[in-house]
């Protein structure tokens, strides 16, 4: 599906506007941490994220579908750190039973209500990953390895192993085995602070800046929506309450601090190699035409 977008609109949003105002935006050590022994380590790979060279190359309408058809893959896992969690800190058995810490119960909740039954802008409900779908759909963007991902796993398929039979990039394989790694084999602390550092944390000063240059493309108005959505609760609501729960279930014990530390610069540098194979596949796809 052919979309128009201007080249100018494209290469300011990103090259432009998108790296010089998040370069601007206060690292960790400026915001309520539940990790203040561990924000160097940390931040440092935040820095390295904000400032990739990625955000550069993302300057036509061909880039920037390779960047949603990579994206994508990142927008779906997301949920399986945050089913964990509800798995964890909320009763989803039967027979029902209270759980210990309702305000653990309250903060997962609420997330999981926005992220997986959001408001779609058209008078119904989606999750976001289907949100990012139609948004690649009305761009023009390759739906066919999610889709056919996504319908691997409801039949019951192993997800690592679609994803190599897909033959999706490495950095992409790369990033879902150590999303399903952490939900699958990590602490409760530890998938949380991924899923609040790698997630939560970053997300919205990705988004932020590229709202004002998509707005004025016609067939983008789903990414838009999809976009202004993230920032608006993931800064303002599902950010501070995952940051909420971290705090709490660390508190004040030095090797959870550690451990927490841990997995998030570990979910940070699995962002940073998707990055660099979206980079490195914008480069490639740039040299054969």
């Amino acid at each position: 599906m052919a979309v128009h977008v201007p080249m100018c609109s494209l290469s300011g949003l990103i090259a432009g506007s998108l790296i010089e105002s998040l370069r601007g935006k206060p690292t960790i050590e400026g915001r309520l941490s539940p990790m203040p022994n561990t924000l160097d380590a940390v931040d440092h790979f935040r820095q390295q994220l904000i400032n990739h060279p990625m955000y550069n190359a993302i300057n036509t309408l061909p880039a920037l579908h390779i960047y949603m058809q990579h994206h994508v893959f990142a927008v779906w896992d997301f949920m399986t750190l945050l089913k964990r969690l509800q798995n964890d800190l909320t009763q989803v058995s039967v027979p029902w039973i209270p759980k210990p810490h309702p305000d653990f119960v309250r903060f997962i909740n609420e997330i999981v209500l926005g992220e997986e039954s959001d408001e779609d802008g058209q008078g119904g409900y989606l999750s976001h990953f289907e949100l990012y779908l139609a948004s690649m759909e009305e761009s023009g963007a390759d739906t066919g390895p999610i889709t056919t991902l996504i319908a691997h796993v409801q039949n019951g398929g192993n997800p690592l192993e679609q994803l190599w039979q897909l033959k999706v990039p490495d950095s992409v394989y790369q990033f879902v085995q150590t999303s399903l790694s952490l939900a699958q084999s990590s602490t409760t602390h530890e998938v949380c602070s991924a899923f609040f550092y790698g997630r939560e944390d970053i997300i919205p000063d990705m988004f932020r800046t590229i709202v004002k240059e998509l707005s004025i493309n016609a067939k983008m108005e789903r990414f838009l929506y999809y976009l202004n959505r993230h920032i608006e609760v993931d800064s303002e609501q599902h950010g501070p309450l995952a940051q909420q729960l971290l705090t709490q279930l660390i508190g004040g014990d030095q090797t959870k601090y550690q451990e927490a530390q841990d997995a998030a610069i570990r979910a940070l540098k699995a962002r940073l190699n998707l990055w660099d194979g979206v980079l490195a596949d914008i480069k490639a796809t740039a040299a054969l035409h």
